[in-house]
């Protein structure tokens, strides 16, 4: 009889240390969407690893910007388009350094929307105040795992359903989870695990 109550014991704390361990992401993802929907600085701040989420952007930005550098038809100048991929990184830092506050956060969390790279770092509103609620401007979320440390949220706005926004949270210890980074290009639901 102990024998089967230890055992019992063993297999539901194994159950409850693996639904925790899972389901953890799940629940830092709600937080972050409560403080973002409530513009809580405090807790975004707590949820968000600014460093390595201004250069995550960093690095999409700069890649969605070259790619676009590149399909212009106004680029068939070699100098001139050589001189733009030069200078599109240092343009697109300052642009994300000044950018990426709790409040930008924020902002991304409700409208599903990055920066855009062709703006002018002076004209990236950096307190916008939260949208009104509006029923025909919804956010829908998706999650998977990439891998065991990372969470992506894809986040889709019902009036742009073709762009997707994927938020990368990532584990801190064995629970614990922030925004550490984004992704521009989804991936298909196959690179999941």
């Amino acid at each position: 009889m102990n024998r089967k109550l230890l055992t019992g014991g063993l297999t539901a704390l194994i159950v409850a240390f693996l639904v925790a361990y899972f389901a953890s992401p799940v629940l830092a993802v709600r937080g972050l969407t409560e403080a973002a929907r409530t513009g809580d600085e405090t807790a975004l701040r707590e949820r968000v690893d600014f460093p390595e989420f201004r250069a995550s952007l960093k690095e999409e930005l700069n890649a969605e910007l070259v790619a676009r550098m590149r399909e212009d038809p106004r680029s068939d100048n070699p100098v001139l388009s050589g001189l733009g991929m030069l200078l599109a990184p240092s343009l697109v830092s300052g642009m994300v350094d000044a950018f990426v506050t709790p409040q930008a956060i924020a902002t991304m969390v409700r409208s599903a929307k990055a920066p855009d790279p062709m703006d002018r770092p002076d004209r990236v509103e950096t307190s916008a105040p939260a949208p009104a609620a509006d029923d025909k401007d919804t956010v829908s979320q998706s999650w998977a795992y990439r891998d065991l440390d990372t969470f992506a949220v894809t986040l889709t706005n019902s009036r742009q359903p073709d762009q997707h926004l994927a938020l990368l949270m990532e584990r801190r210890g064995l629970f614990g989870w922030k925004l550490a980074g984004i992704d521009l290009t989804v991936p298909s639901e196959d690179d999941a695990i």
